[in-house]
């Protein structure tokens, strides 16, 4: 793509970039309608686009379905045509609102004789490409079609064949190319629309609240008073998270580090935003007032982010059926980074948001136990304090933070990583009130894990250690049975735990679910603490390459542990009447199991930060 490079940063995104203490950078915009950006316009099966209202609010919408409803017109000009919602789309609205069926707007019916700002962003979503632009509306005017509902390869339940139509034509003064970054795929068909306000207002409603929390991607309008920047955020389900019925907040991911949205936002705090649901083909409209948080005051909101927006809303629209398509959702974004959740849902970062190591953390001993399993022993010479159950903050940025890249695609989740860990202490501390070495047992499943697994034991290898948190107590009442579920490694908690704790058959019950390739983390175990193994029923899947994993099934027998082989059930707990029970496994297993205790008390701690 050739840019005519010259065009000026305004003082928003050259603000955003000293504070974030970026260099100074070219700004690649190209002053006209490139090629790339016209061919984009053709080809996209979506058009986000955004504009401003009479109040001079922005919103933003989504047009499209299939390819081929815009066209170049010639001299930078673009003609699109498109199914709309035109009573409840406030960007239709905006443009177009107001006037009889079949008659034209020209330009801007405020007075602008340059025509109505608006920008937009060309987008295929299968093949993660993208395109922005911005310019002025040149016409504009609805009409009505009939539509033969069986090529548009859906019919909407109640949706009449008679359909309205926009026809816009607006002169493109600005476009850029964008990465593909966050973008998750989905499959689109263009659909009839069948709209249906179910509420306006400046709070959210439950329905609004539920598309934002099962929502992978939004779209966001910002302006200025000579410019306007329509984008995609985009990330796992549910990365924009609920603050209250007025207010959200989204973190900024690694990006390109021009911040033309967030630079318009320094200048002119109003955003528009819109969360689609490529299913149902509902939709919820957000205009509002944004915050940009930096630095600290990212992380006290949104532990993990150094860069978020909170934005307080002022009027909300969710619409029932008002896209002109639908979309099957494919493969995420391989840069999605893990949702972070906010420091009052429980985030366990949130302690640690504001620290700086004071202490520092040797590794002195390294005990393979499995091919991807081991305990580490770390010695701390000034002591640290901790309680059974709670787990330590490693911080790896140090070996591990290469710097910025905008994209890195043997590792593309290390761009937003803070390579700060936190792992279960599983060792049981003394009475002397400070240890000075403590053991983690710790399976590889990442990139930090495996350079933690790299190293050699007696080399000297130091990591700062962030701190010390969590309250994974288990607590027992007298004359009932204590239930303990663990998953693989998710026995660590318990594990430090265990001398305080009343073994007996009556009084306490583990099921422990665990490969057969991980056998030898449990015959350590129940080796380590014998009396563990009366009260353990035993769930061993998959099959194992080393030999004598029979004999070993055989030997935990002989040591009075129920083994079964195959993955636990809910039948096997049902008959464990228990109200209480704690629990530490992986995501998919945890989501089983609370499933099958609903009703009951199931005490965890999440570490899906």
């Amino acid at each position: 793509m050739a840019f005519s490079m010259g065009m000026p940063w305004n003082a928003g995104e050259a603000m955003m970039q000293k504070l974030l203490h970026v260099p100074e950078l070219d700004n690649p915009t190209s002053s006209m309608l490139t090629p790339q950006a016209s061919f984009m316009l053709q080809r996209a099966p979506l058009l986000a686009i955004g504009t401003l209202d009479s109040q001079n609010r922005p919103w933003t919408t989504l047009w499209g379905g299939q390819p081929g409803f815009s066209q170049p017109l010639g001299g930078g000009i673009i003609g699109t045509r498109t199914l709309v919602d035109s009573v409840n789309d406030p960007v239709v609205q905006a443009l177009v609102g107001g006037i009889e069926k079949g008659e034209t707007v020209k330009g801007d019916r405020n007075g602008d004789v340059g025509g109505k700002m608006l920008a937009g962003l060309a987008i295929d979503l299968m093949t993660r490409k993208r395109v922005k632009i911005c310019g002025r509306m040149v016409a504009g005017a609805l009409g009505e079609v009939d539509v033969d509902y069986e090529d548009i390869m859906q019919k909407t339940e109640g949706a009449s064949e008679r359909q309205d139509q926009l026809q816009l034509v607006y002169k493109v003064e600005q476009s850029l190319g964008n990465c593909p970054k966050y973008l998750n795929q989905y499959e689109l068909r263009p659909a009839l629309t069948n709209s249906k306000l179910i509420s306006q207002s400046s709070t959210l409603t439950a329905e609004a609240k539920a598309l934002i929390s099962s929502a992978d991607m939004f779209f966001l309008s910002s302006s200025t008073v000579e410019d306007m920047d329509t984008n995609h955020r985009g990330g796992l389900l549910g990365f924009a998270r609920i603050l209250s019925d007025t207010e959200i907040v989204y973190p900024e991911y690694s990006g390109n580090r021009f911040y033309q949205t967030l630079g318009n936002l320094q200048i002119n705090p109003k955003i528009g935003v819109t969360f689609p649901d490529y299913e149902a083909g509902n939709v919820l409209y957000i205009t509002g007032i944004v915050e940009i948080l930096v630095l600290e005051h990212a992380a006290q909101l949104l532990p993990g982010s150094n860069l978020a927006v909170k934005i307080t809303i002022d009027e909300a629209r969710f619409v029932e059926s008002g896209l002109p398509f639908r979309g099957t959702r494919k493969m995420p974004s391989p840069y999605n980074p893990l949702v972070r959740t906010l420091a009052s849902e429980g985030n366990i970062k949130s302690s640690l948001s504001a620290s700086k190591a004071q202490k520092t953390a040797q590794l002195t001993r390294k005990s393979k136990l499995t091919p991807t399993i081991s305990r580490f022993t770390f010695s701390v010479p000034e002591g640290i304090a901790y309680t059974p159950g709670q787990w330590a903050a490693l911080d790896f940025s140090k070996d591990m933070d290469y710097g910025y890249s905008h994209m890195r695609d043997d590792d593309p989740r290390s761009l937003n990583d803070d390579f700060v860990r936190t792992f279960t202490i599983s060792s049981t501390p003394g009475t002397g009130g400070k240890e000075t070495q403590f053991d983690m047992t710790i399976r590889e499943v990442g990139p930090v894990t495996s350079y933690l697994f790299k190293q050699n034991d007696r080399a000297g290898f130091e990591v700062p250690l962030l701190g010390i948190g969590g309250e994974f107590k288990i607590q027992q009442e007298e004359g009932k049975l204590t239930p303990f579920l663990a998953g693989g490694v998710g026995i660590t908690p318990l594990l430090g735990q265990l001398s305080g704790l009343d073994l007996s058959p009556g009084n306490f019950k583990l099921f422990w679910t665990a490969r057969l390739v991980d056998i030898d983390l449990v015959t350590d175990t129940l080796q380590r603490y014998p009396e563990l193994a009366k009260c353990t029923a035993l769930f061993i899947t998959g099959s194992s390459a080393t030999d004598g994993s029979d004999e070993k099934l055989t030997q935990l027998a002989n040591w009075s542990a129920t083994v079964k082989k195959g993955r636990i059930h809910k039948d096997d707990l049902d008959a464990v009447g228990a109200e209480t029970w704690y629990l530490c496994a992986a995501k998919p297993l945890r989501k089983d199991v609370l499933g099958w205790l609903e009703g009951k008390k199931v005490v965890f701690e999440d570490f899906d930060y």
